[in-house]
């Protein structure tokens, strides 16, 4: 696979030089507002609060990104004049708000925002986060794959990457029921691997996968550690099934449970992280001790991200390393003055 030029360009800038993905997501909106809106007892939460802590994030954890992951809510109008253009920049389009039936979940863009939007205001990638179980009812699992189906059409159209992130969840019929952004308890690993194989498949588009680990959190003994192998199989077929560049995701894992699970994802082949609050929240539960939490994030998350990031040089690979590019994914085709007149414009 030859990746366009817009495509390209966006997968490089979301990594560092050697095509490994060091990425801090900034884009999450329940988990803070709700948690800013509880401190003040409101329902909720003052957009100065929120924004300006999406504006601190950026400016304290910006050097040790690749790239930033911002929503249009907040983090774009209170913080993009803080973030560096050597950094890149992926955008959210799926709203935080879904519609929870029971039997599923349906997700939907935010209101007036696509990929379009993103890609005219300087975007180098389209993140969309969608709720996706097998078993869940099949017409919304459809109405999940029409929805993802047509962000990788338009992503395909304005030749911008396609970062997509899974999530399984509790139905009526489990034990543990949450609607937070939160790891599900009780999830099972065939759900997660059904997922990845099922958004695998060329019709969607997708670039970038984020995904879960497939097995809970606090149940990761690392490389290395316990009955590992075990745990390291699961791992590595949803590498195979995923099939092209993947990162992890944090889901608000602890500091050190995401590590453990950073040992596996990179030993079965993924380039990097997209985190978030593994990184940052233990700092922003000083809020609203604006000075403390500056000094957490740039003390302890920090030198946490400096552990990561010499974790994933050492281990991850290159993005462009994968077998789906043939081993050469930054190879521009055809490489010579040519490749202009077969490069749609927005029209196809």
């Amino acid at each position: 696979m030859t990746l366009t030029p817009g495509k390209l360009w966006g997968m490089r800038r979301m990594a560092d030089r050697h095509g490994r993905f060091k990425m801090t997501a900034v884009d999450q909106r329940p988990p803070i507002k709700a948690a800013i809106a509880k401190h003040y007892g409101t329902d909720e939460a003052p957009y100065a609060d929120v924004a300006g802590f999406k504006r601190l994030l950026i400016e304290t954890l910006q050097d040790r990104s690749t790239a930033l992951l911002l929503d249009p809510h907040f983090a774009i109008p209170a913080g993009l004049t803080a973030l560096s253009p050597e950094k890149g920049l992926i955008v959210t389009l799926e709203d935080s708000i879904f519609e929870d039936t029971g039997a599923g979940r349906r997700s939907s863009e935010i209101d007036d925002w696509s990929v379009e939007k993103i890609k005219r205001m300087g975007g180098d990638a389209v993140k969309v986060l969608a709720w996706y179980r097998p078993d869940a009812d099949p017409e919304i699992n459809r109405h999940q794959q029409d929805f993802t189906k047509r962000i990788g059409e338009a992503c395909a159209k304005y030749d911008i990457p396609f970062l997509f992130e899974l999530l399984v969840f509790p139905l009526d019929s489990d034990a543990h029921q949450t609607q937070d952004y939160v790891e599900m308890q009780g999830k099972r690993s065939d759900d997660v691997l059904r997922s990845v194989e099922e958004f695998a498949k060329p019709d969607y588009g997708v670039d970038v996968f984020k995904l879960e680990s497939p097995v809970a959190a606090a149940d990761v003994p690392g490389v290395g550690e316990g009955d590992w192998q075990g745990v390291q199989e699961i791992f590595d077929e949803m590498g195979r099934l995923a099939g092209r560049p993947w990162v992890m995701l944090s889901a608000g894992a602890s500091k050190p449970a995401f590590r453990k699970i950073m040992t596996h994802a990179y030993r079965a082949g993924a380039s990097g992280y997209l985190a978030g609050r593994a990184i940052w929240l233990d700092a922003f539960g000083h809020f609203p001790d604006w000075d403390r939490m500056r000094a957490g994030l740039e003390g302890e998350a920090a030198a946490y991200m400096d552990d990561l990031n010499a974790l994933t040089d050492a281990e991850a690979m290159p993005w462009h390393a994968h077998a789906l590019f043939g081993g050469d994914g930054e190879a521009f085709t055809p490489a010579d003055a040519s490749f202009r007149h077969g490069y749609p414009g927005f029209g196809g």
